[in-house]
């Protein structure tokens, strides 16, 4: 089988990414990133993710961006924005993450003799980051040809966004015919350490809006039970 690395964080995108890769009858080689992110819990989904899809191999890396990166995900005494998606980028974008993440997916990929990693990055129901959009994926996937071995050798290597023109509600029936527990995942931006939802987050707005799209029962597991 061909070998993929596949970014999982633990949420619902990362999650689908890693079933299609599956489907499309890849080996998965997970990679999660413990960033100093807020929203510990969803390394705990990744886990639980990863077990559910059978995947040959996962990694866990830690990286404490809140070092080099200001971001209301990093930096504790920021305040999460919870009126909602709005215009313009948040300050839940954390500076550079995708492009990190890619490199070392990128090395684990040129170590494995992969030619492929997927992310689930989407840039249609989202919160509005730069390193989220095509114009990015594509830019990466060029440069990442250009500085490895594998890829002056010929070797190509193709950067998969499987999700990145979908609606969040396409996502969620995508990931159900493949047979995913959504209820494994976790997308709150300040979930706490046994996951459960804000219910108020960019994150949890976008992702109950999607249930609801669809048609189909949140399985997300809130703090205040009213709120479905």
């Amino acid at each position: 089988m061909k070998k993929a690395v596949v970014l999982l964080s633990g949420g619902m995108d990362s999650a689908t990414a890693l079933a299609i890769a599956r489907q499309s009858g890849f080996a998965c080689y997970a990679l999660s990133i413990d960033y100093g992110q807020r929203h510990v819990a969803e390394l705990a989904a990744a886990a639980r993710i990863g077990q559910s899809l059978q995947v040959s191999d996962h990694q866990f890396l830690k990286l404490d961006l809140a070092v080099l990166a200001s971001s209301a995900l990093t930096d504790l005494s920021a305040t999460v924005p919870l009126h909602g998606t709005s215009t313009g980028i948040p300050v839940t974008y954390v500076p550079a993450r995708n492009t990190i993440m890619l490199s070392l997916a990128l090395a684990w990929a040129e170590v494995l003799g992969s030619h492929d990693i997927f992310i689930g990055v989407t840039a249609v129901d989202y919160s509005g980051y730069p390193d989220c959009r095509r114009d990015y994926i594509d830019a990466f996937e060029e440069m990442a040809n250009l500085a490895t071995k594998a890829g002056r050798e010929g070797m190509t290597l193709t950067v998969h966004a499987p999700l990145i023109d979908l609606p969040k509600r396409e996502i969620i029936q995508c990931g159900m015919e493949l047979g995913i527990d959504y209820g494994l995942t976790v997308s709150c931006y300040q979930a706490g350490e046994a996951g459960y939802a804000c219910g108020q987050c960019d994150a949890c707005h976008i992702r109950r809006a999607g249930f609801k799209a669809a048609n189909i029962p949140d399985p997300t597991r809130y703090r205040n039970k009213q709120i479905s």
